[in-house]
C-alpha cells in the first residue's frame, strides 16, 4: 500500500502534510519490522530535504523501538546536523548515545531502561543503584568512546563524578561501636 501511494505521489500533486504523514507512517512501519536498509532507501528517495527532515524528526518523536530510535538519531546527526537547533541537536545526540549504551546491555534487560534512552547519565545512575556493576563497566567504556569530541551536555567528568559519588557511598559503613562487657 505504501508503494502504491508513493507511485501515486509521482503522478498527482499531493499536499506536503499528507506526503509527510505517508512517508512517516511508511518509515515507522519499516523500523518496526527491523528493515533498516529499506528505511534508509526510503529516506534517500525523498528529494526535498525539508520533507526528509520533518519525516525523520516526527518519526523519532513517535518513539519507535530501540533499533529504530538509534537509526533515526544517527541519520539525523549524519544528514541534518547543521539544520537542527542546538537544543534539538543535543537531545538527538543524547538519544543516540543512550540507545548505543542500551544496545550494550543484555537484550532481556533493555526494556527496563528504555525510558532512560535519552538520558544516558540517569541510565548509568540507575544501573549503579541496581548494582549492575558489570553492565556499568561496559556502559562507561561505551560512553567514554562516544563522548570523545562530542558536545551534548554530558562530559567524561560528569561520568567520573557520578562514579566517585557512588564509590564513596559504597565505602561508607555506618555502624555503632559496642562496648565489651565481661
Amino acid at each position: 500500500d505504501y508503494e502504491l501511494c508513493e507511485e501515486w505521489e509521482h503522478l498527482y500533486p499531493v499536499p506536503r502534510e499528507d506526503l509527510i504523514n505517508l512517508h512517516r507512517e511508511h518509515l515507522l512501519h519499516l523500523l518496526e519490522m527491523g528493515d533498516m536498509e529499506k528505511a534508509l532507501q526510503l529516506l534517500q528517495r525523498i528529494e526535498d530535504p525539508g520533507v526528509c527532515l520533518a519525516i525523520s524528526e516526527q518519526s523519532l518523536d513517535q518513539h519507535p523501538n530501540l533499533a529504530g530510535s538509534h537509526f533515526l538519531a544517527d541519520y539525523l546527526i549524519a544528514h541534518f546536523y547543521t539544520s537542527l537547533t542546538t537544543a534539538r541537536r543535543n537531545e538527538i545526540q543524547a538519544l543516540y548515545i543512550g540507545s548505543k549504551v542500551l544496545l550494550t546491555l543484555p537484550e532481556v534487560s533493555r526494556v527496563n531502561y528504555f525510558h532512560l534512552s535519552s538520558k544516558p547519565l540517569l541510565m548509568l545512575e540507575q544501573l549503579l543503584m541496581n548494582m549492575k556493576v558489570d553492565w556499568v563497566a561496559v556502559a562507561v567504556q561505551t560512553l567514554h568512546q562516544l563522548l570523545a569530541g562530542q558536545e551534548i551536555g554530558i562530559t567524561v567528568e560528569d561520568i567520573d563524578s557520578l562514579l566517585s559519588k557512588y564509590a564513596e557511598k559504597a565505602l561508607n559503613f555506618p555502624f555503632t561501636l559496642k562496648e565489651k562487657r565481661s
